[in-house]
């Protein structure tokens, strides 16, 4: 029998929980597509899929240095995904680069996460200042995993009502 949880660890262990939850689907889609699939734009004229997987890569990239966990670990992917749009970057990443990349940093993510305390999640971020954390204090770490999850969630609603007609999942 388990030893009763508080409910801050319940907590984390939910957060935790649906993270992977998107982050697993997300991979598994993306990963059963072809380098031709990943070419196909979400509507017409609009961003291919394999941007919009390389965007979701860059943003969660970024959330090594907002939460203090280290520096990004492919700045390169900002021009390729973020600040760039769809077409307009001289070097992209192939797929197979892409899926490493995905891989590395759900995997560096996920062991930051798992390793902070109840306290630790709810420290601020660092893209505010002490002074707005203490008028602020909801600016936390835990709130902005809670909000990158959302946004990973967005984004593979786009992607899967692109989903090639040739595609088994």
């Amino acid at each position: 029998m388990q030893p009763d949880r508080s409910s801050e660890e319940r907590m984390i262990d939910s957060t935790l929980r649906a993270w992977r939850f998107n982050a697993d689907r997300i991979d598994k889609f993306f990963n059963a597509l072809s380098p031709d699939q990943l070419e196909q734009e979400i509507a017409t004229g609009r961003n291919r899929l394999i941007y919009l997987w390389g965007h979701i890569a860059a943003v969660n990239d970024g959330l090594f240095p907002l939460l203090g966990l280290g520096p990004k670990l492919y700045p390169e992917m900002d021009s390729m995904f973020i600040t760039n749009p769809d077409r307009a970057a001289v070097i992209m990443y192939s797929a197979e680069q892409l899926k490493q990349a995905w891989s590395h940093i759900n995997e560096k993510l996920l062991a930051g996460f798992s390793g902070w305390s109840p306290a630790e999640w709810l420290e601020r971020h660092t893209a505010v200042s002490a002074e707005d954390f203490r008028r602020e204090p909801h600016r936390n770490r835990f709130t902005v995993v809670l909000s990158r999850n959302t946004h990973m969630a967005y984004h593979f609603g786009q992607a899967i009502l692109a989903k090639p007609r040739d595609l088994k999942l």
